[in-house]
């Protein structure tokens, strides 16, 4: 169905996985459509509660832009590839569902970025980060500056811009670039794991909690307040906290129908 990009779906997981190792997973404008696709394909689904995006092979989750496919855009081309690619981790940014970057290997320039577009990070012990395209005379071109920031301080960021240096997944995880980092061999069954702990709680209020979260960040903390005061109070009129709360009352596990 897809050139570039693999889809597997098991228990309430859809594991999307980026296939170009040859390149290192690089992503050229087709890939970058596929991924497109296949993020409405598992947002779509009723049975997909947690994604997780990961790259083919050990050595890359994605190692950037596909440079051969960049190289010779006019600067018209580059802008429209920008705001494509821009648009397409938008739409993983704002998916109702959590996304969560499995990542093995490289993670440079739009590897970085799509990672960054993530709800959050797991890396591999032999996974590097970094935003190295000062080195080709460009700057970051799918929100890096932006997102990297907002992450890990604008300090960091900037060196890590400026400098275009590589840094491991130990420093990545020093800086808050990433959550935990895990052996190579573990890294997918570890993130399943906490996807399936996200699964068994509410879905609702775990899709909630995203959007409190993420629209929170982009205002000021007293209107941040009153989305989490308005977002709290809904949950009251939902089925799964009568469920939930009656539950724990009753000292047992509870069954959520997303209602």
């Amino acid at each position: 169905m897809y050139r570039n990009i693999l889809l597997k779906d098991e228990e309430g997981i859809s594991l999307i996985t980026i296939n170009r190792p040859k390149y290192l997973n690089a992503l050229d404008r087709t890939t970058v459509e596929e991924l497109s696709s296949v993020i409405d394909l598992a947002g779509a689904d009723e049975k997909i509660k947690v994604i997780i995006l990961t790259g083919a092979g050990d050595k890359a989750f994605v190692a950037g832009g596909d440079i051969a496919y960049m190289e010779n855009l006019t600067a018209l081309e580059a802008r429209e590839f920008a705001l494509f690619g821009m648009g397409v981790l938008r739409k993983i940014e704002n998916l109702p569902k959590p996304v969560i970057a499995a990542i093995n290997g490289f993670c440079l320039g739009g590897g970085c970025e799509l990672a960054m577009a993530c709800d959050f990070r797991i890396a591999s012990l032999n996974a590097k980060f970094g935003q190295p395209e000062v080195g080709l005379g460009v700057t970051a071109g799918f929100g890096g500056t932006q997102r990297l920031p907002r992450l890990i301080g604008a300090g960091m960021a900037k060196q890590l811009h400026y400098t275009g240096d590589i840094i491991d997944a130990e420093e990545a995880l020093r800086i808050g670039l990433v959550n935990e980092v895990v052996s190579a061999g573990d890294l997918i069954n570890h993130v399943k794991g906490i996807a399936n702990r996200v699964i068994a709680r509410g879905q609702l209020a775990v899709r909630f909690s995203k959007t409190c979260i993420n629209e929170g960040m982009q205002t000021d903390i007293d209107r941040a307040m009153t989305i989490e005061a308005d977002i709290f109070s809904l949950c009251f009129s939902t089925e799964d906290q009568k469920e939930g709360m009656k539950a724990f009352v009753e000292k047992r596990k509870p069954l959520f129908q997303e209602r």
